[in-house]
């Protein structure tokens, strides 16, 4: 039977700190409370960012914490200045984006950063992510990062020694893993730590339904000078920008998965340390080098299994949940009730979750669990694509960095199409893990 922990314990371990009680804050130095304006810049101008941007103005305007959006970046000029006018109808008082600080090109980020926000938010493609954040975390930047936050060991890697740096300086981090900001999720989690289900025997998760970003592209010129500038406006088909449905979206399941096997409270232990599975692409047409449908059984240090479905397939069964089963109950991860938050929205309550903490001082870095979370989903990957079985380790230290080996318009991406203008995609039995 699981030890029995205390809500405190609990809330402390879940990375909830930040906003469940406020007997639990915790002052810190020079971060202690203030009302003093914070200032935001975006990275990703897409639907996701200027959702972000959106949820944040929500979170500030439950806690009267004075917010003003400076800066905007995305590597497509239409997208940022699409993005800025939205945001302007909605929330005029709070935006200040003068031309000068509208960032374009594939080195936006950086002069975002550069621009003088208190906090980063980043929903550009998912690629970008690990250069993002670790450039956000020198510059001494608290940060919200959309999920997944890595699509490859190296992404990985950056992380891992981003967060560090993130816990050295003393740095708010939260990741769009909105479950963890969610009473239903916090309550049944907390039921599942002090034995209610008993040992925990296996866990089912599924994202099954029909969203993701591919989309069939057609045949393609096997020598366009603009590839790179094509894949990254379509990212969503390409493994080096998604990473597949199995990361970009499966991610959340994953997250909890890992977070009920999180008995001692270090996000950075609770993960797999073995996958193997199957997976395929049934869709006809050119959709890019991604697959669209993955099944792994993820093993734990303890011998605990994790079954796992992601699929994007018209005409199948849809299903998007987590399933714990134990010796004593089975039930679905989310419950009933919980603790109180300011918010029913998950989506604004991980940002009033992150604002709270650099205004009280409260330690709050979601970047650890994050970073496991998208990794385990990059574990699962290389399982579904090679055919093998595939260790956590192996998977870490030696998985292939699936990036371009120059990042600019006119470089060219790893994958190209063939002769026939079409993508090649990985073959189980044929590609290798690493």
């Amino acid at each position: 039977m699981s030890q029995p922990r205390s809500r405190r314990t609990f809330l402390k371990q879940s990375g909830m700190v930040a906003g469940a009680a406020a007997s639990l804050s915790i002052a810190r130095g020079a971060h202690a409370a203030s009302r003093n304006e914070l200032k935001i810049a975006l990275i990703g101008c897409g639907g996701r960012g200027t959702g972000a941007v959106n949820d944040c103005m929500n979170a500030a305007k439950i806690l009267n914490q004075p917010i003003k959006l400076i800066a905007m970046a995305d590597a497509f000029e239409d997208r940022a200045r699409g993005s800025l006018g939205r945001l302007q109808r909605e929330w005029a008082a709070n935006i200040d984006v003068p031309e000068e600080r509208i960032f374009t090109d594939l080195d936006n980020y950086q002069r975002a950063i550069d621009a003088g926000p208190d906090v980063v938010l980043m929903a550009s493609p998912p690629g970008f992510r690990p250069r993002e954040y670790a450039a956000a975390i020198r510059a001494g930047k608290h940060v919200f990062m959309e999920k997944p936050c890595c699509l490859d060991a190296p992404g990985y890697r950056t992380l891992v020694e981003a967060n560090r740096q993130a816990d050295q300086k003393d740095l708010r981090v939260v990741v769009g893993l909105q479950r963890r900001h969610q009473a239903g999720y916090l309550r049944g989690i907390e039921e599942i730590h002090e034995g209610n289900l008993g040992d925990i025997m296996f866990l089912r998760v599924y994202w099954n339904g029909l969203g993701g970003g591919a989309r069939n592209l057609g045949p393609r010129p096997q020598d366009d000078p603009e590839e790179m500038r094509y894949q990254v406006r379509n990212w969503g088909s390409f493994r080096w920008l998604y990473g597949d449905n199995i990361v970009e979206q499966h991610v959340h399941n994953l997250d909890i998965a890992n977070w009920v096997m999180a008995t001692d409270g270090d996000p950075r232990t609770a993960h797999p340390v073995e996958a193997n599975g199957m997976g395929g692409r049934v869709r006809r047409g050119n959709y890019g080098d991604i697959f669209d449908h993955h099944f792994i059984e993820f093993t734990y240090a303890n011998g605990t299994k994790m079954f796992s479905q992601s699929r994007h397939q018209r005409g199948t069964w849809n299903q998007v949940s987590e399933f714990a089963h134990g010796t004593e109950r089975t039930r679905g991860v989310s419950v009933g009730g919980g603790p109180q938050l300011e918010s029913g929205n998950p989506y604004i309550q991980e940002h009033v979750h992150l604002l709270k903490a650099i205004r009280d001082g409260e330690e709050l870095n979601d970047g650890w669990h994050g970073a496991v979370a998208s990794m385990t989903g990059v574990l699962g990957r290389m399982a579904s694509y090679s055919g093998q079985v595939v260790r956590w380790s192996d998977a870490v230290e030696r998985g292939p960095d699936e990036g371009p080996e120059r990042l600019a318009w006119d470089a060219k991406p790893r994958s190209l199409p063939d002769e026939d203008g079409f993508y090649p995609f990985p073959l189980p039995g044929v590609t290798a893990p690493f």
